[in-house]
Order: structure tokens, then sequence, then C-alpha cells
């Protein structure tokens, strides 16, 4: 089935304060930039973000933080954002840091249908604060909670009419994993195809979890 085309305003429009949303990408490289552009210009506020980092503060997820539309982030680091910073430190922007494989296996997760994943990753740190601890054939692991978000706002370098997507080298970070956990999928493509363009093998996410398109 064909999957809507919509612009970057419209993307925008579907997107409420006081959402949760995953946001592909490393450092802006394979984020949906354009609606994360059109997000910051919009009086959208309140946001819970879920990423793998808040990127510069002039480029993707940046833009969010420049205009304090977060109150909150869950993320792995924020060192590239000299403003999540000073708005951490300033207890503007609640921060939630967690180990990048972590994160990575929440999402996976909520995805999955999985209530979670042990892992040793933070045991003796103050990742572990306020964490659940199992033991497991005698050894101890944390419960890392699946994380799960309204809308996945993922980028692509490729996409068809009918929503499989394709992403170059390391713009996979996230995106394929984020599409899996929530519960409207919009899609930022740099090229769009028709349906069938895509070999099968190089379809990385499908578009079945595909709502929506932006060129």
């Amino acid at each position: 089935m064909q999957k809507p085309i919509i612009t970057p305003e419209q993307a925008v429009a579907k997107i409420k304060t006081g959402m949760t949303l995953m946001i592909g990408g490393f450092l802006s490289a394979g984020s949906p930039n354009k609606i994360l552009k059109a997000l910051a210009e919009s009086d959208i506020h309140d946001l819970t973000i879920i990423c793998n980092d808040t990127a510069f503060p002039d480029k993707g997820i940046g833009l969010l933080i420049a205009g304090k539309k977060v109150k909150k982030v869950i993320t792995s680091h924020i060192g590239t954002n000299p403003l999540t910073v000073e708005q951490f430190n300033n207890k503007e922007t609640e921060v939630i840091f967690t180990p990048q494989g972590t994160l990575a296996e929440q999402v996976r997760c909520g995805g999955s249908g999985l209530g979670g994943v042990l892992t040793p990753t933070g045991l003796g740190t103050v990742v572990a604060n306020g964490k659940q601890i199992i033991t497991l054939d005698g050894k101890e692991y944390l419960l890392e909670k699946a994380l799960r978000g309204d809308i996945a706002l993922i980028g692509a370098s490729i996409g068809d009419t009918v929503g499989n997507l394709y992403y170059k080298g390391t713009t996979q970070n996230f995106n394929p994993l984020m599409a899996m956990a929530c519960d409207v999928v919009i899609a930022e493509v740099e090229e769009l195809v028709p349906a069938g363009d895509i070999r099968m093998e190089n379809v990385h996410t499908q578009g079945v979890v595909v709502d929506f398109m932006v060129r």
C-alpha cells in the first residue's frame, strides 16, 4: 500500500506537546533534519526525547535543545552540545544517561514486545541507582526496562513508495530499532523510488511499520 507523502510541517502537526519521541541518527547523520528544523520552529514543547546524542546546537536534535522544547532526554552522551550541558546543570532539562549499548537494547526490547534486558553494564556505578539488580547463575545484572515512544522520527537514505527503507553506512544508527518501538513512524527520505527498486536484501526497515514519509 502506498504511504502518504507529507511535508515536514505536516509531520510536525502530528506531534503534540508532552509526547515522547524517538529520534534516529548519530550527531545528525541519519537524523530527519528537515522535520527537526520544522519542529524547532513550532510551538510544541515539554517533549521527552530518546536519542543516541543531542547533536550540535545548530543541527538536528540540537535545534530542539536550543529552542528549549525538551523537558527530558534519555541518551548516551551530550558532550557535543554545550547547550544540553548548560540546561542539565541549570536543572532546566532532565538528562538520563544510559550506556549506548544498553540504550539500543532497551529500544530493541520495546520494539520486540519484551519487558527489558539484563546487563552487567553499569553495576557499581551511578547508572545502577534505583534499578533492580537480578542474580542469575551466580552473577548480578541490572534490569534495564524496555523503552517505547509515541512517534519515531527517522532518517533514511532511500525509501520506496510503500515505505521500505534503506540506510547508507552508519546512518543506520538507531533508526531501524526506533522504527519498531513507536506507535507512529515518520520517515524522512533523501531519495524516493518506486516500489521494488530497493532489493529485498537491502531493506533495513519494512514498509509495514512506516506510517508517513517526508521527502
